[in-house]
């Protein structure tokens, strides 16, 4: 929804915004990342993923130093953070489930949350080289889940995980159980007549599982590249000395979407591990 009405502000001011990047040399953003180097296969979204990673890395860190049994600092907040997703995850997949697959998701999580926050930095994909017109042609820095290639990358990782997980937790039977067997007590000629009913449903949820990561990668991508060619296009509309007014108040709202996507993102993962691993009213033990 919200890259709909993203998408829909940013087309009912692109011809203001046309005619004010011939003023004021406003370029939008491109659709694919591009290349800072002839020689080297280096993007503009690359830089902006190696300093996710590198300051998560640095907080990690920090908040490790020193560790204490009453935590104080980085240590209090890092495990406020960790275990209240940690928790969050819990309450929907289960304790047995979370303990397994947190370090991929609490991983996701957090980069897209500092890759999201990164890019609303002033001057990512909007600075960069320009050419005799004072267009800019290629921007320094490109917000990470601004690059296509950067969220297929995580859904599909996802994807290939998600088949490892539901087959290891269900084994091979349970997991085609899962998918084509029918679901309920039938028997006789009402069973003869469910098990094509449901061989077919279990095609449609194969076409739908084949489907989640493309849905996952644009989902993401659209939302924040959406959001960036808004704030672009508004900030293309009055002088540069003025353009961030505008743009203000969809920047602070990028602030909240920046959490929520990222939420979003590792809720919908969860869900459809889950709803694969999903035993009825069997526990784990």
């Amino acid at each position: 929804m919200r890259f709909l009405l993203s998408t829909t502000i940013f087309w009912i001011l692109s011809p203001l915004a046309a005619f004010a990047s011939e003023e004021g040399g406003h370029h939008a953003l491109p659709l694919d990342a591009q290349r800072l180097s002839e020689t080297l296969p280096i993007t503009n979204s690359m830089i902006m993923v190696w300093l996710a990673v590198g300051l998560i890395v640095f907080f990690c860190k920090a908040a490790t130093k020193k560790m204490a049994l009453v935590p104080t600092g980085f240590q209090n907040f890092a495990e406020w953070a960790i275990e209240s997703l940690y928790d969050f995850l819990a309450g929907l997949m289960g304790e047995h489930l979370t303990k397994r697959v947190f370090w991929f998701f609490g991983s996701v999580f957090f980069f897209i949350l500092v890759s999201n926050y990164l890019g609303l930095i002033p001057g990512v994909g909007t600075a960069g080289w320009v050419d005799s017109h004072g267009n800019m042609v290629t921007p320094f820095l490109r917000g990470a889940n601004a690059d296509i290639n950067m969220t297929a990358a995580m859904a599909f990782s996802f994807a290939i995980l998600w088949l490892y997980w539901a087959l290891t937790e269900n084994n091979l039977k349970g997991f085609l159980a899962h998918i084509f067997a029918p679901k309920g007590n039938f028997a006789g000629l009402m069973l003869l007549v469910m098990i094509p009913v449901f061989l077919f449903v279990g095609v449609l949820e194969v076409i739908s599982i084949a489907i989640r990561p493309v849905a996952l990668t644009f989902r993401l991508f659209g939302n924040i590249y959406g959001g960036e060619q808004t704030l672009e296009a508004l900030m293309a509309l009055v002088p540069k000395t003025l353009a961030f007014i505008p743009a203000l108040p969809f920047y602070f709202m990028e602030l909240l979407v920046g959490f929520v996507q990222a939420l979003v993102f590792t809720l919908l993962c969860a869900i459809f591990l889950k709803l694969i691993c999903d035993h009825g009213e069997e526990e784990h033990h």
